[in-house]
């Protein structure tokens, strides 16, 4: 078995290719441009940027199963003219033409790693699941929804199996964003108005999230499904701070504020984005890849958290 990951110099794409190496299973990367740091054993092969008009071929050679990892990712401060567009182009003309080329060129199946954020942004008590009418709300969600529709037609037409995963946020070591943020607040003891924040969110670790892909990858009940995936172990933004600053060693320095002044404050700064994703609930349901695949998260949250903590504190960050 050859499988072929896109994006494979990436935070998830990585820890993919880390894995499979360690299994000894024959794994290619398909990556932009030669990555600085390689993983021994792994093959990599350059095909560019990722658009409608990619040439696939070569990468594609030999390859049985393909992890689609590769996106033009959701942004903090979008510069493009048509940010729509350039999601398109990208996540839905690229994967699409991706998809053709694996049907072409013999590939069995296709995992791709879609988003949450095609459910839509916020949960209110009942947690998202598989059974949901699509709600994306900005354009990455968008466009990722519309590569899912692309891959089903593909898979129609060419017999292709596809499988569709959407996570919400992925932690664990080399993180970055809004995560790597929060580390390195609690990290300086940074006082924040999050006290009486009572939301539950969903996360999947690195660790999890891996074995959940190559899981996938490989069951044969999951073609033609799409699932949800998280740890199963849902967490209020508060506790989370906590539990990072307990692994530090520190203390948590959290004050109450009432939530409509957070919200007021993340308008008047710009920051609404990140003040409803610190203050916001979002919840999934993962019960149904643990009920049709039999998958278990290997790892804890709190196991997760841990090593997490321990990258942040080694690499200095």
């Amino acid at each position: 078995m050859k499988v072929l990951i896109t994006g494979a110099s990436g935070f998830v794409g990585s820890a993919i290719c880390s894995r499979l190496a360690a299994q000894d299973v024959c794994a290619v990367g398909a990556v932009r441009s030669v990555p600085k740091h390689q993983i021994s054993g792994m093959e990599y092969r350059i095909v560019g940027s990722l658009n409608a008009g990619t040439d696939w071929l070569a990468a594609l050679a030999g390859v049985d199963i393909v992890i689609h990892l590769a996106a033009r990712v959701h942004v903090m401060r979008e510069n493009a003219a048509d940010p729509l567009a350039a999601f398109r182009e990208v996540n839905v003309a690229g994967t699409e033409r991706l998809a053709r080329a694996a049907a072409s060129s013999g590939v069995k199946r296709l995992v791709y790693v879609s988003s949450i954020k095609v459910n839509g942004e916020q949960t209110a008590g009942v947690p998202y699941s598989e059974l949901d009418v699509p709600a994306p709300q900005d354009s990455y969600g968008v466009s990722k929804y519309e590569a899912e529709q692309a891959l089903r037609q593909v898979a129609l037409e060419t017999g292709l199996e596809v499988v569709i995963v959407r996570p919400p946020l992925i932690y664990g070591p080399g993180v970055g964003g809004n995560f790597l943020r929060l580390l390195k607040l609690v990290s300086w003891g940074v006082p924040l108005p999050l006290a009486s924040v009572l939301n539950r969110r969903s996360m999947i670790y690195l660790g999890n999230f891996v074995d959940a892909l190559i899981t996938c990858a490989t069951h044969p009940a999951a073609v033609g499904k799409t699932y949800l995936v998280s740890d199963g172990e849902d967490i209020s933004t508060p506790l989370l701070m906590q539990y990072m600053a307990n692994l530090m060693g520190k203390h948590s320095w959290l004050w109450p504020l009432p939530s409509f002044l957070l919200k007021l404050a993340g308008k008047m700064t710009g920051l609404s984005g990140e003040v409803e994703r610190l203050i916001g609930s979002l919840q999934i349901d993962s019960s149904g890849i643990r009920r049709e695949l039999g998958w278990l998260p290997p790892y804890s949250m709190q196991q997760g958290l841990s090593e997490t903590v321990r990258w942040f504190e080694q690499a200095g960050k």
